[in-house]
């Protein structure tokens, strides 16, 4: 077999048909898109447009919302800041600043949330904008404090 005996399996590849090209093609004149409107013209695209019937994302029911004005918080978990504090890249007490000092926090965002996950043994006092109930009794279990800035925060 040679280069120039290569071939595609027959019926493989189909030669396009050719619109527009005389009365003799079957596909003359209108190119088989019919006589004016909308779809009869170049660059036309109907997304979504189902005839007249009522379109899906219109027919599916909507749920759910989102508030535009939503507080988002960078969220530490305990456990993370035991193993900061361990590695000495956390010491004294800490706060929002020395979180994203050391790196566990990328950025503070409307503020840090610190949840329960992990084992806390250091006592130390943290200062954050918001703390699951759950943290703050692991904190104080500790021996440690942990305050909330905003009471609004809490849950």
């Amino acid at each position: 077999m040679k280069l120039n005996e290569l071939r595609d399996n027959p019926g493989a590849a189909k030669k396009a048909k050719r619109v527009g090209r005389g009365p003799g093609s079957g596909k003359g004149k209108t190119a088989g898109r019919g006589i004016k409107g909308q779809k009869s013209r170049s660059g036309v695209a109907i997304n979504g447009y189902e005839g007249g019937q009522m379109p899906l994302y219109q027919r599916l029911p909507k749920r759910g919302f989102n508030k535009p004005n939503r507080k988002q918080y960078a969220v530490v978990n305990l456990g993370l800041i035991q193993k900061f504090i361990d590695e000495g890249k956390l010491k004294g007490d800490i706060t929002e600043d020395s979180l994203v000092e050391s790196g566990l926090v990328r950025r503070k965002k409307d503020g840090i949330r610190v949840l329960a996950k992990g084992d806390f043994s250091a006592k130390t006092s943290i200062s954050v904008t918001g703390a699951s109930k759950s943290a703050i009794a692991a904190v104080e279990k500790a021996g440690g404090s942990l305050t909330v800035t905003s009471a609004a925060a809490t849950e």
